[in-house]
């Protein structure tokens, strides 16, 4: 089974700054595209990163210039590096997965989406 477990939320003040981290395991075969999304009360999942296997990057407007996504291969890990905190940045933040694995005895691997169960960042005085 595959999971996907983030950490590195909480309380911050405007101007603060937090690092997300997502780690996937399991059965793993290789994970191609990694990214972060965020959903504030009563609005929407929006994309905020997301970054290729090859390390190409896309940023949502309102995280250029301030987050960074980046990601360790080698523990298949994805990052948020968040500067410049605003409190519109207040949201539950999730990771997200394109993942190709091995399920069961089968010699042939499958892909997937698979989600984290969301980190809470709050961002006030």
């Amino acid at each position: 089974q595959v999971q996907l477990v983030e950490s590195g939320g909480g309380l911050v003040q405007p101007g603060g700054s937090l690092r997300l981290s997502c780690a996937a395991s399991g059965r793993i075969a290789s994970i191609n595209g990694m990214g972060w999304y965020r959903q504030a009360p009563e609005k929407q999942r929006e994309l905020v990163a997301r970054i290729t296997g090859g390390g190409s990057t896309n940023y949502a407007d309102s995280a250029k210039g301030r987050f960074t996504i980046s990601r360790d291969n080698a523990k298949n890990t994805v990052y948020l590096q968040m500067n410049s905190l605003k409190p519109e940045d207040t949201a539950v933040y999730y990771c997200n997965a394109d993942i190709t694995y091995y399920f069961g005895s089968s010699i042939f691997p499958r892909n997937a989406d698979y989600w984290g169960q969301g980190t809470q960042v709050t961002v006030s005085s």
